[in-house]
């Protein structure tokens, strides 16, 4: 196939995902794209997907590999979605997403949840950043992390924030620890912030998941129903969590209107564009989704504090994006700046604090690594 490279749309730690369109039709797609010799990770993301089809799951559209500026170029089609991530919905709404909405989001998430666990699919890095909307829905999407139920107790993987306690101690991680996180995912539409109210260092937050026999706070203002749902995703005994088939049968979700009008009415997107000849001008350019902590394999050996401190060190490049709880963010606002993407140091953002060029209440530090960060600001 033909196609024309376009428009940058996300930039992962791994990969940078690109706007593309096929040279026959105009077709807009998506294109994840890596070097040749760096792309066993994007590899193993073209065979999850390629077996999988759903509504709630992004399309996959193929693969090839290019030879670009004198490298050979991996790339992975897939389906484009101009809605941008889950996380972006939740800037759009102000912060958070009323509890309807909620809801109804929700409740795509595990319709794509319950398809991937029955094809023994753990998706192990569900959370608003890894859902992206389309104008037929919600579709998970980022399946770098995944493993097949037979391969998972032996690889931990996925956003520290958001691990199930049995994930955090380093044990199994199975299709109970996606329910967990989303309970997490849901807490964080609704309050705009992420599930763990802390600004300890992640050695500490990893040992509060895993050992303290605490749950994320529910939200005191959910409704009853809103609340039992969520305290069915949180349970800390992975085996007492319930099913993705059980909670789509939960009043929370089970008691909501069907249909895509509805959707259609959640959110300003009525279609993504099928082909370049449907959009004058490429929205918003949004970093995409990355994965904060790489697969890790484990020995049957390790004690409890090597595997979380190897959790909380692994790579060197963590990054914890919160939103009001004095850790970083990828977001601030300029008054009488265009949107630009930049590169800040922790000095950098205490020089423009003090110039007044970023609104104080809104200046977030990384308070693990003393390193440059990605920042955006508008």
């Amino acid at each position: 196939m033909a196609w024309t490279r376009r428009s940058p749309v996300g930039n992962g730690s791994s990969a940078t995902v690109y706007l593309a369109s096929t040279a026959s039709s105009g077709e807009l797609f998506a294109v994840k794209s890596a070097e040749l010799l760096k792309s066993d990770f994007l590899k193993t993301e073209q065979r999850i997907l390629s077996s999988l089809s759903h509504p709630s799951i992004v399309g996959y559209r193929g693969f090839d590999v290019t030879r670009e500026n004198g490298k050979l170029m991996y790339n992975l089609f897939m389906e484009y979605a101009d809605g941008g991530t889950l996380t972006d919905e939740i800037f759009r709404r102000g912060g958070r997403i009323k509890e309807a909405t909620a809801a109804f989001y929700t409740r795509e998430i595990v319709r794509g949840l319950e398809y991937l666990h029955k094809q023994g699919l753990v998706h192990c890095d569900i959370k608003a950043k890894n859902i992206l909307i389309a104008g037929d829905g919600l579709k998970i999407a980022d399946f770098g992390c995944s493993k097949w139920v037979c391969e998972a107790e032996a690889v931990k993987g996925g956003t520290p924030m958001f691990m199930a306690p049995e994930v955090a101690r380093g044990e199994k991680q199975g299709i109970s620890s996606d329910i967990w996180a989303l309970g997490c995912t849901l807490i964080e539409m609704v309050t705009g912030a992420l599930p763990w109210k802390t600004t300890d260092d992640p050695v500490s937050v990893l040992y509060r998941i895993g050992y303290s026999g605490e749950s994320p706070e529910v939200p005191s203002f959910l409704s009853e129903k809103g609340k039992d749902f969520l305290r069915k995703c949180l349970r800390r005994e992975a085996t007492e969590r319930w099913s993705a088939s059980q909670l789509l049968e939960h009043p929370f979700l089970g008691e909501l209107s069907s249909g895509l009008e509805e959707i259609k009415e959640l959110h300003s997107y009525s279609e993504s564009p099928t082909s370049i000849l449907d959009q004058s001008l490429w929205n918003s350019l949004e970093e995409e989704s990355e994965t904060l902590l790489k697969t890790e394999q484990w020995d049957d050996e390790d004690e409890d504090d090597d595997r979380i401190e190897r959790l909380a060190t692994f790579s060197g490049e963590i990054k914890w994006e919160l939103g009001d709880e004095n850790w970083i963010t990828i977001r601030s606002y300029v008054d009488g700046e265009d949107e630009d993407e930049l590169n800040f140091s922790r000095n950098d953002l205490d020089d423009l604090e003090e110039e007044g060029r970023i609104v104080s209440e809104k200046v977030q530090y990384l308070e693990l690594l003393d390193k440059t960060v990605s920042f955006r600001v508008r």
